[in-house]
């Protein structure tokens, strides 16, 4: 007979919390589970293996909606493969251009601290806070965002 746990301790197995795992089951993560007479959450030791992937997944920034989609390509009995390589894919484009938009702040941020190494240090203006930061043109302005 094969073993049934209950939410409880497949959360603590799992090193999560009972909520998480409702809550997996109520967007589709999880498939509903069988349930007690008195209507407990009954679950066989596979959730492990799909709660692992679910984890794995996240951590290479997948949003859970996107698990959602794998698994239900999975649930069909086909290997969702070709759906994480287009996920993975969008990924990389998005990081791509987050380390460009990074490089500009970098160089911007360069800039600004080598000219404020050499600024003068008062204002006669009570309003002046930082007068570079003030005057600075800001990406927007520029007409890039």
């Amino acid at each position: 007979m094969q073993e049934r746990l209950l939410i409880g301790t497949v959360a603590t197995r799992a090193g999560l919390n009972p909520r998480t795992l409702r809550y997996y089951e109520s967007i589709g993560l999880l498939p509903p589970p069988s349930r007690t007479p008195a209507g407990y959450r009954v679950y066989s030791p596979a959730i492990f293996d799909r709660l692992d992937f679910i984890r794995r997944a996240q951590t290479l920034g997948l949003t859970l909606a996107e698990i959602r989609e794998i698994l239900a390509v999975r649930d069909t009995g086909i290997l969702p493969c070709h759906q994480v390589a287009q996920h993975l894919a969008e990924k990389i484009t998005i990081i791509e251009r987050k380390i460009a938009e990074l490089q500009t702040l970098k160089a911007t941020l360069s800039t600004l601290l080598a000219t404020l190494r050499t600024a003068q240090q008062r204002s006669d203006s009570e309003r002046t806070i930082c007068p570079y930061i003030q005057h600075m043109e800001t990406t927007r302005e520029k007409g890039l965002s």
